[in-house]
């Protein structure tokens, strides 16, 4: 799916993969150095373990933004590709709305949750837990955006009919679709 971006957007998700590169790689090295620390010396890092719980959170959340804006969630598109155009534009309709509508949902359920982790502060390394479960703000805004943009652009038929089917197919079941379909023939 080619996408014509804007370079304020593209370096924004250039630096949400910075940010994943960023927590695998400190994951990595709090878990591995507490482990070379405990079997060689006797010891570890105390918040070794928790941050690379909350690290592995955002880490969760930062791909998922990514993976929504490439298209890379998973999806079934059996029955939709071979709808008639209109019965793809409902069906990218349907399901964008209601991911909005989960946005929103998501949104709110940080919201009301955002008094008890400002006042929550983890065990070890004592900060306030909105600095790790506030990433839902930030998740759900961005997805919401990703949601409208592409309604955006369905209902103002800016949108191509490739794009329609919202799953990207690896290039391995693709070829066996071609050969299937050359078999039939």
């Amino acid at each position: 799916m080619q996408k014509a971006v804007d370079t304020s957007i593209y370096w924004f998700y250039k630096l949400l993969e910075l940010l994943v590169v960023v927590c695998m790689v400190a994951m990595v090295v709090m878990v591995f150095g507490n482990v070379v620390l405990r079997y060689a010396f006797n010891s570890g890092i105390s918040v070794s373990d928790e941050m690379s719980r909350y690290f592995f959170i955002w880490l969760t959340y930062i791909g998922a933004m990514l993976a929504m804006y490439e298209g890379g969630h998973l999806g079934v598109d059996t029955l939709i590709k071979h709808l008639p155009i209109l019965g793809k534009k409902v069906c990218l309709f349907l399901s964008e709305a209601l991911m909005l509508f989960c946005n929103v949902l998501f949104f709110m359920g940080t919201f009301k949750m955002h008094e008890l982790q400002v006042s929550n502060v983890s065990p070890v390394v004592g900060i306030s837990m909105i600095w790790i479960y506030g990433i839902g703000y930030i998740v759900s805004v961005v997805m919401a955006i990703i949601n409208l943009n592409v309604l955006f652009r369905l209902v103002t038929g800016r949108i191509s009919e490739e794009e329609l089917v919202q799953v990207i197919e690896t290039e391995g079941l693709a070829d066996v679709e071609k050969q299937m379909q050359g078999s039939k023939a």
